[in-house]
């Protein structure tokens, strides 16, 4: 069992245009399509699709449609209601691939909320292999909540095996995630390239390295990857686009590549991504096994349209080719 807790859910709509966007102007969209969204929800998604058990954890209520939209779609959720709409996202997609999101900041969560999701995603997360934090925090919940919910499922397992737990965020909960003592690191973070820059540089990383300076070239990926492990962190995995992918463990560093596709969207691409490392990890998959497969989850998911998430059989790993990599070079 794999559960996801998405502090932050939203209905995400996704708008074809035929041509480039015209800031200003009235465009006709191609075609329309509306998910129930938000990162962990999106993994869940990806895993049910490739007939993993998972569970989604989120607040909203059962009449709101991201709610409504996982139930019709069978996945399988546990809620919290906080009496308010969950929000809307919009994103706008043109024929080469340039992705345009607008994303509403989404209902503000008092601490007693707060509180009664962690407990909710507490219980339901019994036994799990893998706990995933992922997306967005919404206004008023601290930057450390992801931080301070691994403390928790660590405690909360009393003895037993604690979950896998792994985080995909960006800003200032994702800074959180390495400021905490070793019981609030995760055990994998999944990084786009500009996130990872920002990683390395609040792990002590001496070089300073843009986001298209890590996505041209893997083996400083690599490096920034490893600065983060060696602060504490498990397992990187670090999305570079269509460049493909980079995972750093203590164990060693590897680049992966698929080749070229068309894509449609990118609209949770990461996240198929993630889910791809995590089913092949449920299998017993060898670091490079799982890597293989998130590229080959976000190179599927890429060529599909909106956020539409692709099943396993949808995906190629055998197309990847992995080259291993000098973590600590200079």
């Amino acid at each position: 069992m794999i559960v996801t807790l998405t502090a932050n859910p939203s209905l995400d709509r996704t708008v074809e245009l035929p041509g480039a966007l015209a800031r200003g102007e009235v465009q006709r969209a191609v075609a329309v399509h509306q998910e129930s969204g938000g990162k962990g929800v999106n993994v869940s998604r990806a895993l049910v699709a490739s007939g993993l058990e998972t569970l989604a954890v989120l607040p909203g209520a059962d009449s709101d449609p991201v709610l409504s939209g996982l139930h019709d779609g069978g996945v399988p959720f546990a809620a919290l209601p906080i009496g308010q709409a969950l929000r809307s996202n919009v994103t706008l997609t043109e024929p080469d691939g340039v992705t345009t999101k607008i994303n509403e900041p989404g209902p503000e969560l008092s601490g007693e909320q707060q509180e009664a999701l962690i407990g909710l995603l507490l219980e339901r997360s019994r036994g799990a292999s893998w706990v995933v934090l992922a997306g967005s925090l919404p206004p008023g919940v601290p930057a450390d909540f992801y931080a301070t919910i691994a403390r928790r499922l660590r405690s909360n397992a009393d003895g037993t095996a604690a979950p896998g737990i792994a985080i995909d965020s960006s800003g200032a909960p994702l800074a959180a995630a390495l400021a905490g003592d070793a019981a609030g690191k995760p055990d994998l973070l999944k990084p786009n390239a500009e996130e990872l820059a920002e990683l390395a540089a609040a792990a002590g990383f001496a070089n300073v390295y843009t986001a298209d300076q890590l996505e041209a070239d893997p083996a400083k990926a690599a490096q920034a990857a490893a600065a983060v492990v060696h602060s504490g962190v498990g397992a990187v995995l670090a999305t570079l686009g269509s460049k493909g992918a980079v995972l750093v463990t203590v164990d060693g560093a590897w680049f992966a590549t698929h080749p070229p596709i068309k894509a449609v969207s990118t609209v949770g691409a990461g996240d198929s991504s993630l889910a791809g490392y995590l089913l092949a990890a449920t299998q017993g998959g060898s670091a490079q096994d799982c890597l293989r497969q998130a590229v080959a989850h976000g190179a599927a998911a890429a060529s599909l349209p909106g956020s539409t998430v692709p099943a396993v059989h949808q995906t190629t790993p055998d197309a990847v080719t992995i080259t291993a990599l000098q973590k600590d070079s200079q």
